[in-house]
């Protein structure tokens, strides 16, 4: 979809990618092919070539911030699926509701090929570091939730430069509610050995670890790989509705509605 994308192109909004698509032109190659034919003036015609040969760096550069800051905020999802191998899905437990009343217990990190767990006392400082590997940042409810949180307890923190927050994406697809909620509606996701497990129970694991339950950590981190893993094929999902909404008469592929890949050990 990102080659298919104008909106970041000076002087194209969603009317005018409208009309381009419906001209067949599909992708940043045909536009450049037909830019003569738009009636636009010699400076016009050469500012959008110099635009289109910057969008082919920044790709090729895998910049995904320079998208992040030319595209529409409710339409980054369109780097997926180009930036996947940049892409971090991240999900946090925490003790409370507000980073002034409780702290981070646990955090996951999928992406790049790894799931790496990130826990309070033991490796959680290790967290701002890793993030920085990645371009584009993908929760669910994290922009409320997940990034500030995290911010307070790193000051220093520099989440990546793109970031989709889910539940707002699946929100525009008609898709309300909690992540776990979802899920169960859409038939995707894995939660083999954690089913049934909230958010309350994720405070009550961290509190029994603490006691001396070292069986309570485990179950912990399965739970919160689960929440992180399983944004994948949701994002998988939304990406491919949307840009069927977008282009209706373009084949996409099927949406993924399988599980996602088994979770590792704790």
């Amino acid at each position: 979809m990102l080659r298919a994308t104008f909106l970041h192109l000076s002087g194209i909004g969603p009317v005018g990618e409208a009309q381009l698509w419906r001209a067949g032109i599909d992708d940043w190659s045909a536009l450049r092919a037909g830019a003569g034919a738009l009636g636009l003036s010699d400076a016009s015609a050469r500012r959008l070539e110099a635009e289109i040969d910057r969008s082919e760096l920044a790709l090729a550069e895998r910049d995904a911030g320079w998208f992040a800051r030319r595209l529409p905020e409710r339409e980054h999802w369109r780097v997926h699926p180009a930036f996947r191998d940049r892409t971090a899905f991240l999900d946090i437990e925490t003790t409370g509701l507000s980073p002034y009343g409780g702290i981070v217990t646990v955090v996951a990190v999928h992406g790049g090929g790894a799931t790496r767990t990130f826990v309070a006392g033991d490796s959680l400082e290790e967290l701002p570091a890793y993030l920085r590997r990645f371009g584009v940042l993908v929760t669910f409810n994290g922009r409320q939730f997940d990034v500030p949180f995290l911010e307070a307890t790193f000051p220093q923190l520099t989440p990546p430069p793109l970031h989709i927050d889910l539940r707002f994406l699946l929100y525009r697809l008609g898709h309300a509610g909690g992540l776990k909620r979802i899920e169960e509606r859409l038939g995707i996701g894995d939660r083999s050995g954690v089913e049934g497990v909230h958010g309350l129970d994720a405070v009550r694991l961290w509190q029994d670890w603490r006691r001396g339950n070292a069986a309570a950590l485990d179950r912990l981190i399965r739970y919160n790989r689960a929440d992180t893993v399983n944004l994948e094929p949701l994002l998988d999902f939304a990406t491919a509705e949307l840009r069927h909404r977008l282009r209706p008469g373009v084949a996409v592929g099927p949406p993924p509605v399988s599980a996602a890949p088994p979770l590792p050990g704790g």
